[in-house]
């Protein structure tokens, strides 16, 4: 991934317009009067060997015959010229450029070659390319329209990058009408080089930009997506509109754009784990990012409605249910006190109905105490027009009550609006507007942004969640495991026999009704007599996957000769119905009596786009009618896999009800998290079937099981679109002084350890890392400084060998480019002037080596003299900080 000569891209000095044109209707007629109206400050340089000047402007005939370099070309030739044009800019010393022409990679193998020449054209000048197949690029606030775009953005805070270049211009029509503004607007078209990973970290530290909007049809890259994604959505709302949600559009998808459409709940998935938010189509995107924009983050996720109509309010609590939400229950205390305030008639619950008559001073009675309520996350406050009260009256009463009432941050719900109708309605829905306060025409509308916020609250969560490939801390024999893949790769089998899946079952401590394995129907009778009354018989054959739908699974026999009986009869039955099937034999498996489980699937499956996925479901003969899943990427820890469970229907159902005992859901968890870390150990394993899994109070069980392998062109780690707790780097060390500690990659779990550490620092020393005066590390910096994406960040913490507690830490954060990394290292006061620090960083040293990190980086105040001996010791160059005569900056190179 990289950003490289984006400044050339997004900020160029100067533009030149290869292909510009007098024709008022062709592509480079419009690109051409597109630059020049936007009003950029720099050089513009058209090139045509047709012309000799456009507009006064004097026009090249070819790329050597520019007055200079151009920061920024823009490309609308015919497909064939455009290799060589690359190749002519890059040599001249151009840096960026915008493809506009159409007919590379989306038009079969001529294209690719050309999309491929242009790419090899480019990269020993280091070139960054937009598109081809795109409308263009736009930044309002720099004057720059590098498009054919038929309007012009409104300057704004919202980036939006799209692969549809005709999403683009119908958005552009469609926020022109509201005076919604961007800082960018950019046409990814063909992503032949710069591509959503890029874009995502180049917006992710732009200043203009206030939160990221993504239209998506494909992904290839995903672990550089992922780590984008993830760190773009730390620290502002990225929130996407993915298509191709149907199998039929999916294709469609593809063959427009030549991306390779990954399942849409995968993409789901992904989307979750990211920390973004996905909404269904673009006047829902827009509707998002005002109410994300507008309200703070929510503490919860129970919602009271007020308002003065019972019917408005019933059809929002329907609305809200609907839609997965929730209603507070207002507690007794607030209940006394809106029965002191309103009238008796008023509807004594949730949603609170304070009548028709409602004024002003009603609803700012009502509001306050249900600001005062704990139990309570939200409030939507809505109006009905009557003749008896004034609606704008009312608004004004929600708006000096939050304003005088209300304490800030997280320690008051958050409070939307609904002002129903459209001619009294207006006025007020006005005031809301002046007073940044969220509203909504309509009740479902208001639910829908609700909603919204809950599920970004929701994906926020998930996002922090940074799971080991090992998360129970459960070792399996990887060596073993490996073994039973590798002889029945060696064999040429797809499907592992019985045995084996058993065998790499038991490898990872996964509950399984392992079964007895017999030649023919004697030897089932005499399996089934030793393992005891009712049995399953089930036929074996490498040819039959699903033993069902051909008559290979009987239930519930109870005796040695009704087992042969049936094993005969069934042998006839499959050579009727299959008789090219290679027959092996039988399983017998003793029937698992649990009459109150619930039948369950849990899986794992390969996509094309984001690798290895875990499946969990409502399961049985009946699982693809059922269509009740949730997916996953590993690794999982037992947050993520509960999290994962309880967007099912089936999860009703685990729990407990009518006095029956709820399902071991911790077991459940942690048999989830198991099958994820063996997707992430071993990358042959292509599917993986455990359906049923009973799940009940006594624990859970799978009972069939079944796995197939393939080769694996890729180690098993490299596979998986998150990078898992890197355990490898895990240490022992000794002090010099000879005191054994232990290091490893710092983790989500260490925000208490990190408080702790912080609260044990010296004033001064905590000034020394972090440049200001500061009480101890609040909880809001220790989750940052635990929660980190280990592709691209890294922090060791030491730990006192006898104790556990936090003696150091010492942290890298790279670039996109892996060009250079920013280090800090920080060491426990009471522990200074014993070679920890040293022992760090010079083990960080050696790690970002490892990485291929060309040179680490940080900043030091020039009075910390004893960093600067250690930065010296460990061969670090000094320079003065351009900012800051305080600072002196370290630079060490690496070599990897």
């Amino acid at each position: 991934m990289s950003i490289r000569n984006f400044d050339k891209l997004f900020g160029p000095a100067s533009i030149a317009v290869i292909g510009a044109s007098s024709r008022a209707d062709s592509v480079g007629g419009v690109l051409w009067r597109n630059i020049r109206r936007a009003g950029f400050k720099g050089q513009i340089w058209p090139v045509n060997p047709r012309h000799a000047s456009l507009d006064g402007v004097a026009v090249a005939k070819d790329v050597a015959g520019l007055p200079g370099a151009p920061d920024l070309a823009v490309i609308a030739t015919p497909p064939a010229t455009v290799p060589g044009l690359v190749s002519e800019l890059g040599a001249r010393g151009t840096r960026a450029a915008v493809i506009i022409t159409a007919g590379f990679g989306e038009l079969g193998a001529e294209g690719k070659r050309l999309q491929q020449a242009t790419l090899d054209a480019a990269r020993p000048h280091l070139m960054r390319l937009v598109g081809p197949n795109c409308v263009g690029v736009m930044v309002p606030g720099a004057g720059l329209d590098a498009s054919f775009s038929h309007i012009a953005p409104k300057s704004g805070n919202l980036a939006f990058v799209s692969q549809s270049g005709a999403m683009i211009t119908a958005v552009l029509d469609w926020a022109a009408a509201r005076e919604i503004g961007f800082s960018q607007v950019v046409s990814l078209g063909d992503m032949a080089d710069v591509d959503f990973g890029d874009m995502l970290d180049f917006l992710a530290g732009d200043g203009r930009t206030r939160a990221i909007l993504l239209y998506v049809e494909g992904l290839r890259e995903a672990r550089k997506f992922m780590s984008a994604a993830r760190a773009a959505a730390r620290v502002k709302p990225v929130l996407v509109v993915k298509v191709g949600r149907f199998a039929e559009s999916a294709k469609a998808a593809a063959s427009h754009t030549g991306a390779l459409a990954g399942s849409d709940a995968v993409y789901d998935a992904a989307f979750r784990r990211a920390g973004m938010l996905r909404v269904g189509d673009m006047m829902e995107l827009f509707d998002a990012v005002e109410t994300l924009a507008l309200t703070r983050p929510l503490r919860g996720e129970r919602l009271t409605i007020l308002t003065n109509g019972g019917g408005p309010g019933v059809l929002a609590t329907d609305s809200l249910i609907g839609l997965g939400g929730h209603l507070a229950l207002p507690s007794a205390g607030t209940l006394a006190k809106l029965n002191a305030l309103l009238p008796p008639t008023w509807s004594h619950g949730n949603p609170v109905d304070i009548i028709g008559d409602a004024d002003g001073k009603r609803y700012a009675a009502a509001l306050s105490a249900l600001l005062e309520d704990e139990g309570s996350d939200a409030i939507l406050v809505m109006n009905c027009p009557t003749a008896l009260g004034d609606a704008e009256d009312c608004a004004r009463a929600v708006i000096e009550t939050l304003a005088k009432d209300a304490p800030g941050g997280l320690g008051r719900p958050m409070v939307l609006t609904s002002w129903l109708g459209e001619r009294t309605a207006r006025a007020a829905r006005e005031l809301f507007e002046r007073a940044k306060l969220p509203t909504y025409d309509t009740p479902d509308s208001a639910m829908r942004g609700f909603m919204h916020r809950v599920q970004y609250r929701r994906n926020q969560e998930l996002l922090l969640q940074v799971p080991a490939a090992h998360a129970d801390e459960f070792e399996p024999d990887i060596g073993r495991a490996r073994e039973i893949v590798r002889r029945a790769l060696e064999a040429k089998r797809d499907w592992l026999e019985i045995d084996e899946v058993s065998g790499l079952l038991a490898v990872y401590g996964i509950p399984f009704a392992a079964p007895a394995l017999v030649a023919d129907p004697d030897s089932a009778g005499q399996a089934a007599a030793r393992l005891g009354f009712p049995v399953a018989l089930k036929i074996r054959s490498p040819d039959l996957t699903h033993k069902s739908d051909v008559g290979g699974v009987v239930l519930d026999l109870r005796s040695a000769e009704r087992v042969r009986d049936e094993a005969a009869q069934m042998l006839e039955r499959i050579r009727a119905r299959r008789p090219a099937a290679r027959i092996d034999g039988f399983m017998v498996q003793p029937m698992i009596r649990r009459p109150d489980a619930v039948e369950l699937i849990v899986g794992v499956a390969t996509d094309s786009v984001f690798g290895p996925i875990v499946m969990f479901g409502h399961g049985g003969t009946a699982v693809e009618q059922l269509k009740d899943a949730a997916i996953e990427l590993p690794p999982l820890n037992e947050a993520l896999a509960l999290a994962q469970m309880e967007r099912t229907r089936v999860w009703r159902l685990l729990q407990a009800y009518r006095g029956r005992p709820a399902a071991d859901i911790h077991g459940l968890a942690r048999l989830l998290t198991r099958v994820a870390q063996l997707a992430a150990d071993l990358g042959e394993v292509a599917e993986l079937d455990l359906n049923p899994v009973l799940a009940d109070s006594s624990g859970v069980i799978a009972v069939d099981a079944r796995i197939r392998v393939a080769p694996s062109a890729k180690p098993a780690e490299a596979r998986l679109s998150i990078r898992p707790y890197p355990r490898e780097y895990e240490a022992e060390a000794r002090l010099p002084s000879g005191i054994p500690i232990r290091l490893r990659p710092i983790r989500p779990e260490d925000e208490a350890k990190l408080i702790e550490f912080g609260s044990r620092m010296d004033p001064r020393d905590l000034r020394m890392r972090f440049f200001a005066s500061v009480k101890g590390i609040t909880p809001e910096l220790a989750a940052r400084l635990t929660q980190i994406d280990y592709a691209r960040e890294l922090a060791l913490v030491a730990l006192a060998a006898d104790s556990d507690d936090g003696l150091g830490v010492v942290r890298i954060a790279a670039d996109p480019d892996n060009v250079a990394a920013e280090f800090a290292v920080t060491v426990r006061t009471d522990w200074k002037k014993r070679g920890l620090g040293h022992l760090l960083l010079s083990r960080m040293i050696d790690i970002a080596a490892a990485r291929g990190i060309g040179r680490l980086e940080g900043s030091v105040l020039r009075e910390n003299a004893p960093m600067l001996e250690l930065c010296v010791n460990l061969g670090f160059t000094f320079a003065d900080d351009p900012h800051d005569p305080g600072i002196v900056r370290a630079v060490r190179a690496l070599k990897s």
